[in-house]
Parts: structure tokens; C-alpha cells; sequence
């Protein structure tokens, strides 16, 4: 059954209709050590081997040799009222590329740590410290403060 609801067909042209697949893949990073060929990706449920490699293929242009897929149970645990609640059971499709192609992950953070500014970081310290002192009342807890 599918997922989506499309409009009526109505007569007349141009057709405002797109048929979107039902189907959702989603790269993931694998907790542990693999080659660097193997690629990992939560997808849905209803995805066969086949339907990840024609994903795979006619939208990305990647040409996977192998396909696996997993499906892994949802965790049980307490919510506050007490009852057992299982989280719903997903599919890990691990896909494996051609030899001579790897797939690392970027890194989108390394310039982070370069943009901070340790004379930007010592006057907001000074800032906020005479900000308290200011705002300070006697005989009110300092959690009621804003």
C-alpha cells in the first residue's frame, strides 16, 4: 500500500502530478571497523536487495557489487508511566562498492575549532561574570533569578 496520497487526475494539460518513490534510504555511519568499499544505510522496511540497488543506481549513479540487508529489532524500555513501550524494528542495508572506490565521510567540523577566537572567548567570560555580579540580590536563591 502506499504511503502517499496523490491528487485526483483531472483532464487537461500540463499534468501537475509527481509520483515520488515510497521508498527512503539514509547513510549511515557504521559503529565499527569496516573497508572502506562498505557503505551502510538505514531504509525502509518495505526495500528489498533489489529495490536498494536500483535506488542505488538510476538516482546516484553508484554501481553497489553487493547488497545485505539486516533488520534489526527496537529496543524495549520503561516510559514514565511504567508500561514497556519496543521501538519499531528497523532495515540496515550494508552495500558493498567496487575495490578501486571508497567512501569516507567528510568532515564537516574541522574548521570549527580553528573560528574560535580565545580574545572573543575571554571578553564574553568578563561579560557574563559582571552581568551576575550586577543582577545579584541578597536573600534570593539564585535559581529564581533570570
Amino acid at each position: 500500500m502506499s504511503t502517499r496520497w496523490y491528487p485526483l487526475y483531472q483532464r487537461g494539460n500540463p499534468q501537475l502530478r509527481v509520483f515520488l518513490p515510497n521508498f527512503w534510504m539514509k547513510l549511515i555511519k557504521s559503529m565499527h571497523k569496516q573497508p572502506p568499499n562498505v557503505v551502510q544505510f538505514h531504509c525502509s522496511m518495505e526495500m528489498t536487495k533489489f529495490d536498494i540497488r536500483n535506488y542505488l543506481e538510476k538516482i546516484y549513479n553508484v554501481k553497489p557489487i553487493k547488497v545485505n540487508t539486516v533488520i534489526t529489532m527496537g529496543k524495549f524500555r520503561k516510559d514514565p508511566r511504567g508500561t514497556i513501550v519496543k521501538d519499531d524494528d528497523s532495515k540496515i542495508a550494508y552495500v558493498v562498492l567496487p575495490k578501486d572506490e571508497k567512501f569516507v565521510f567528510p568532515d564537516l567540523f574541522k574548521d570549527a575549532k580553528d573560528d574560535v577566537d580565545e580574545n572573543t572567548m575571554n571578553e564574553t567570560k568578563k561579560d557574563l561574570q559582571q552581568y551576575i555580579e550586577s543582577n545579584k540580590a541578597p536573600g534570593v536563591p539564585t535559581w529564581f533569578r533570570v
